[in-house]
């Protein structure tokens, strides 16, 4: 076990089958985040800053959301689901300020059309049960989860 796994109380589960490796200097002030296969390189700024780049939150948003889609992807492919090529999710993530720190929340809006209002529902819990990025926030920060 790693220092961090072991303060945390677990080992990371199973195999490795990706890591993702970055280099970040300069933070959301004034930063720049690499990539170290360079297909990421992005200008950082603080959120509402007129400065080229994006933050962290936009980051989140849309990495979750991407994730989201592949968890539901897993669940309708389990249930031999065809999903329609129009499925789509808006991820809404908050920074907040209260008392001199910081926290975050999240919403994530689901729009599967032409699937019944059940299975969609079934496909959406299902993911947010499955999904990396669910697990990692899940009972750290408010999340919503919403089907339109």
């Amino acid at each position: 076990m790693t220092d961090v796994e072991m303060a945390q109380g677990h080992a990371a589960p199973g195999k490795v089958v990706y890591t993702a490796k970055t280099h970040t200097t300069g933070g959301r002030e004034n930063g720049v985040a690499r990539s170290s296969d360079g297909r990421l390189d992005v200008k950082l700024s603080v959120p509402g800053s007129a400065r080229i780049g994006t933050n962290p939150e936009q980051l989140l948003a849309a990495g979750w959301s991407a994730c989201f889609e592949s968890a539901i992807g897993v669940a309708a492919r389990t249930r031999k689901i065809v999903l329609p090529a129009d499925l789509a999710i808006d991820a809404e993530v908050d920074l907040h300020l209260a008392d001199g720190s910081y926290c975050l929340s999240a919403r994530l809006t689901v729009s599967l059309p032409g699937v019944a209002r059940g299975v969609a529902q079934a496909l959406v819990d299902e993911a947010h049960r499955i999904c990396p990025c669910s697990k990692a926030t899940r009972g750290n920060i408010d999340v919503a989860i919403s089907l339109v």
